[in-house]
């Protein structure tokens, strides 16, 4: 298996091969925060900047989370098995909790809204959030943990959560090594895209030469 240089250099290829299938005009505006994406240190050691759209930012951060997400699931299943367990037993009442729209996105999709913002006067004959829960099972209620239990699982959870850290440390500092690679298809393949859009939202109108409103206006759009 790739140690953590192998997997990082495979993210980026991957975001790399699907990097020119985006197009801006079909990107959804952001209603809330992203929570993956808001002050991600991926992001930072990618070198995306504030002008770089946030679908484009979230597609490559949701495939390197996933490798710390990996990492820490394999260090948990081998060394935790209190956590384990409870990992196991959260994924069992998962399936028994019928249809989650959520799951199972590639990592471009994973973190957003899986319905559009309705539009005034044209409401959605149905949305994907109001299906889930379809075909829900019953739940058989769970044991309470002692409190010797509980201590131990607090442990484990302090381990898993530096595991998560030195990973996640681990594959900041090998992305670095990505930048020149990420900057030149940010370069060739998005900023072309930001600019013919703002050009075309202010195609005719007459303005001073400087103080234009475009640069401002790009980080506002994404």
């Amino acid at each position: 298996m790739d140690g953590i240089d192998g997997r990082v250099r495979s993210a980026v290829d991957h975001w790399l091969r699907w990097l020119p299938r985006w197009q801006i005009g079909s990107a959804r505006p952001r209603t809330r925060i992203c929570r993956k994406c808001t002050g991600s240190p991926i992001a930072v050691a990618a070198g995306f900047g504030p002008d770089v759209p946030h679908p484009v930012q979230h597609a490559l951060i949701g495939r390197i989370s996933t490798i710390v997400d990996d990492a820490v699931d394999d260090y948990t299943a081998k060394n935790l098995p209190l956590l384990h367990r409870e990992l196991e037993r959260a994924a069992a009442r998962q399936r028994t909790a019928g249809y989650q729209p959520a799951e199972g996105l590639s990592p471009e999709f994973q973190g957003l809204d899986v319905d559009p913002q309705p539009q005034p006067g044209a409401p959605f004959l149905f949305t994907l959030g109001e299906l889930a829960g379809t075909g829900a099972a019953e739940q058989e209620p769970r044991e309470p943990l002692s409190d010797e239990a509980k201590a131990a699982l607090r442990h484990e959870i302090a381990l898993s959560d530096e595991c998560a850290r030195a990973t996640g440390t681990a594959v900041c500092l090998e992305l670095v090594d990505h930048r020149p690679r990420i900057a030149e298809a940010v370069e060739r393949l998005v900023e072309p895209q930001i600019a013919a859009l703002v050009s075309d939202m202010f195609r005719g109108l007459d303005g001073p030469d400087d103080g234009f409103p475009g640069d401002g206006l790009r980080r506002g759009l994404f």
